[in-house]
């Protein structure tokens, strides 16, 4: 390239999508939202591949962005990306919720790949830039961009969970899988145990010396901590404000037959997500008799994801079964107790729905954040609404006035929701109102300003061998 950027996002993804043959839009999804305007405000670019296979682009702007495509092919997109990220390393992060299927043909094409970023990187960034690399599926591309370009300044950010070592160690690869993030200055984590268990892994697995936040290498020091991604508040709450939301919020409420409670469960199609364990529970509450016929409607949406994935399919199929019985059972004529959408939506149906939700229901097994969780409360400016959350998404960190709850504690998920459904109004705002100035204050701009701060940070020296 003959303009080579100061600042440069690594992706497996570009953030557009293909739009027929008419062109792009920009992708929905926090990553997205969080990093694109950080990039234009920088006049930067981003590098990743645009989500057609054997399909190669020239790079080009679109959005005021500058996009540098990075070729796959179909045989790479199912060995690097449905192979070695989603079936291997996805599970191993999520607490092994699925077992991993360690195959050495994917992680030969996971390293190659890996290598095909870096390369594209070290082309594209200039002298002395600042390069930060995304998420699970480019974790060796630190170390090998190091190794082309050491001008460079490299943050690492991981946006699922990192695992202690009793699961991380079952990695065949996970010597390498360290070795490739300590080719960045920084490391980024959702929350502190990810980086605490980072951080002993490396002194476990490579004999590494550390103090605190640092670890020492034989040149270099490399930092690792924890910077909790958010949404933009501001652009929700002004969102949820106009009149075609709100108007939309009461007629979503007027189409499911006026119920006194609307729970609503919004999320990508996910083995880790707690579909299964969240329906279990409202079912129960129906045949219990907690819920009376007709009082409450539990709409979940279910984003299609990974579809051509055997694991997945095989989700889909459970949930959709659960479904059709809770409906079969405790349905009335004319009346579903569960409407159950899986399809995407738009940004303004989202926001119409989590105006038009009671109960917000956000039950993962494990998660590295969940957005949806921050996404729902920053617009709840009414101070109605009350948010049940998993106490193992990273969100409960930071949100701990939700309704917290153990999602494999089936009671535990029955109390949580019929306390969000019979709290009184003041009591709902009180936990609102706490909710909110928490994601107001750290919302994403401070993110991506807080690690990007850190990464630019002077490097710290080494202690003294003696």
């Amino acid at each position: 390239m003959q303009n080579r950027s100061s600042f440069l996002i690594v992706a497996n993804r570009l953030p557009v999508d293909r739009v027929g043959d008419a062109g792009w839009r920009r992708s929905p999804g926090g990553l997205v939202t969080a990093i694109a305007p950080v990039m234009q405000r920088r006049d930067g670019a981003w590098l990743g591949w645009h989500g057609a296979p054997d399909e190669r682009l020239e790079p080009f702007s679109d959005d005021g962005m500058s996009l540098i495509p990075v070729p796959l092919s179909s045989a790479e997109v199912e060995s690097y990306y449905e192979g070695f990220s989603n079936a291997t390393l996805w599970p191993l992060y999520h607490d092994v919720v699925a077992t991993p299927i360690y195959s050495r043909a994917s992680w030969e094409v996971y390293r190659a790949v890996n290598e095909r970023f870096a390369l594209a990187a070290a082309e594209a960034a200039a002298e002395g830039a600042v390069v930060w690399v995304q998420d699970y599926q480019l974790q060796l591309v630190p170390a090998m961009l190091r190794k082309l370009r050491p001008d460079l300044r490299i943050g690492f950010f991981l946006h699922i969970p990192f695992p202690p070592a009793e699961l991380f160690s079952q990695l065949p690869w996970r010597r390498e899988i360290l070795e490739g993030l300590l080719g960045a200055d920084l490391v980024g984590f959702q929350r502190p145990g990810g980086a605490s268990n980072f951080i002993r892994l490396c002194r476990r697995l490579l004999g590494l010396q550390h103090q605190r936040h640092e670890i020492y290498l034989p040149d270099r020091v490399v930092r690792a901590e924890a910077f909790p991604i958010s949404v933009d508040f501001g652009e929700l709450d002004t969102l949820v404000r106009e009149p075609h939301i709100i108007a939309r919020a009461k007629e979503i409420r007027t189409e499911l037959g006026e119920p006194e409670f609307v729970l609503l469960g919004v999320d990508r199609l996910d083995y880790t997500k707690g579909i299964g364990q969240r329906l279990k529970a409202f079912g129960e509450l129906l045949a219990d008799g907690a819920i009376k016929p007709g009082e409450a409607v539990f709409v979940q949406i279910a984003t299609p994801s990974r579809e051509r994935v055997e694991e997945y399919r095989r989700l889909r199929n459970d949930i959709e079964l659960r479904v059709g019985r809770i409906n079969g059972e405790q349905g009335l004529l004319g009346h579903q107790p569960v409407q159950y959408l899986h399809q995407s939506y738009q940004r303004d149906e989202l926001a119409a729905l989590y105006l038009a939700a009671d109960v917000m229901v956000v039950t993962p097994l494990r998660d590295g954040m969940n957005l949806v969780a921050k996404e729902y409360i920053a617009c709840r400016h009414d101070l109605r609404g009350a948010l049940v959350l998993s106490e193992f998404a990273g969100a409960a960190d930071e949100l701990r006035h939700a309704f917290l709850v153990n999602p494999y504690d089936v009671d535990g998920l029955k109390r949580a929701m019929l306390a969000g459904m019979r709290s009184t109004p003041h009591e709902l705002a009180r936990r609102m109102r706490t909710l909110r100035r928490r994601v107001a204050t750290y919302n994403v701009d401070r993110w991506a300003g807080d690690f990007l701060r850190a990464l630019e940070r002077p490097e710290p020296e080494a202690p003294d061998a003696g």
